[in-house]
Formats: structure tokens, C-alpha cells, sequence
């Protein structure tokens, strides 16, 4: 598996890994009304790219096919988290997960990282200790969906 930086070549097959993941993996937790309204078909691509690229993102690699990606910006808060179906549990989040939070310079490193993760994702969450702030109803093109809202503290540079 190689971890590399996000590039703006990746963008197609990061944003199908997205909706694949979402409508695969996610599908115990919400209905399909709630997946489309989290993934639709169209997304603006220009948006995904701006943020993936303003943000720290790397993306999991195995035999040149991106299976995993994640996000997160400046003040530690992980946008986005994703691994394609077929690799789901084999470490590839929690690695996605190290990097980005090691990325953080010291001096610039927030007291805490955050994320709003789904009902799929909470578990996954929980165990980096991360703890639930709240659960919430966020919606997604006029359709609701529970999320939570999550932190754990930083590790600081000694």
C-alpha cells in the first residue's frame, strides 16, 4: 500500500470512491433517500477540488488504484475519511488517520482534532478516542441525517 499526497489528477476516482463508499458501506445506517442526498450523482467538482486541495489529503494506493482518502484542514478537523468497500478493515483508515493528524505542525496544532462522523463511522471514531460532543440532524438537499459530532485531543510535540 503506498500513502502519497492528494494530486488534482486524483479527483475523479477520489469523488467515485466517495460515492461508491457512501452508497456501499453506509447503506446499513441510511436509507437511499439519505445516500443520495449525501452523494448525489452530480457533485461540483470544482468545490471537491478546492477543498481537497486546500486541505491536507492523502489517498491510499494499492497497484496504482486509489482505495482510501482523507481530509482535514489547519484547525485539525477531518473533513472527509473514505476506503473503498473491497478494503474496507484492513488498517487503511487508521493509517489515512496517523498521517493526517501527524501532519500538523506543533506550533500550529489545535487542542483538539474534530470530525462529524456518520453512524457507520462513530465506532471507527470512538476507538482513536474520540469522544461524542453531540449527536445531530444535518441536512443533506432537503433530507435528514444523523451524525455526531466528535473531538479528541491532540497529541503536543514534547
Amino acid at each position: 500500500m503506498i500513502y502519497r499526497a492528494y494530486t488534482s489528477e486524483d479527483l475523479a476516482a477520489v469523488v467515485r470512491l466517495f460515492q461508491d463508499t457512501v452508497h456501499t458501506v453506509c447503506a446499513r445506517d441510511y436509507t437511499s433517500k439519505q445516500l443520495d442526498a449525501w452523494s448525489p450523482k452530480e457533485l461540483d467538482m470544482k468545490k471537491w477540488q478546492a477543498t481537497l486541495s486546500a486541505h491536507h489529503t492523502i489517498v491510499a494506493e494499492k497497484s496504482g488504484i486509489i482505495v482510501g482518502f482523507g481530509d482535514m484542514d489547519d484547525t485539525g478537523y477531518l473533513d472527509r475519511l473514505y476506503v473503498h468497500k473491497d478494503f474496507q478493515r484492513q488498517g487503511i483508515a487508521t493509517a489515512i488517520c496517523d498521517r493526517l493528524e501527524a501532519a500538523l505542525s506543533p506550533e500550529l496544532s489545535p487542542v483538539r482534532f474534530t470530525t462529524h462522523a456518520s453512524i457507520t463511522a462513530k465506532p471507527f471514531f470512538e476507538k482513536r478516542g474520540y469522544r461524542i460532543v453531540k449527536e445531530q440532524t444535518v441536512e443533506r438537499r432537503g433530507i435528514q441525517l444523523t451524525n455526531y459530532a466528535m473531538e479528541k485531543p491532540c497529541r503536543k510535540a514534547e
